[in-house]
């Protein structure tokens, strides 16, 4: 159980976040391997493996939470890098922060903006010319 826990939660992992979640987990090797095995098994392998949410749907509600939380900027790239893996648009991770600004703040939604200012750049999204 415990490998099947494991395997479906690199399936994941990579799925969502691709090289991003591999360098996460492999930069944990030395230092606290049991913390990568946790975010493996756990995060991906238990949570997100649940039915009742789409992976887009996940995304979005961990770019809101990682924003809300703050002090969170290099998870917030890996996971905007997530959301456009799974076809959530430029615009709507944007927006998604946008949303938060009642709740959070404006200081967390200009960081989390930020985050998403190097992640389109990496990526080349020009959300000027973009359709979406």
């Amino acid at each position: 159980m415990e490998q099947d826990r494991y395997e479906l939660g690199l399936q994941k992992l990579a799925e969502v976040d691709g090289r991003g979640g591999e360098e996460v987990i492999a930069g944990l090797r030395h230092i606290a391997p049991d913390l990568g095995t946790y975010i493996i098994e756990f995060a991906f392998g238990d949570i997100y493996c649940r039915e009742g949410l789409t992976l887009p749907e996940r995304e979005l509600i961990t770019l809101s939470s990682l924003l809300t939380a703050g002090g969170c900027e290099p998870q917030l790239e890996v996971h905007i890098h997530g959301a456009l893996n799974v076809g959530i648009p430029p615009r709507k991770v944007i927006e998604t922060f946008i949303q938060c600004i009642p709740y959070t703040g404006f200081p967390k939604v200009l960081n989390a903006v930020g985050v998403a200012k190097k992640v389109f750049a990496d990526r080349d999204i020009n959300l000027e010319n973009s359709q979406e």
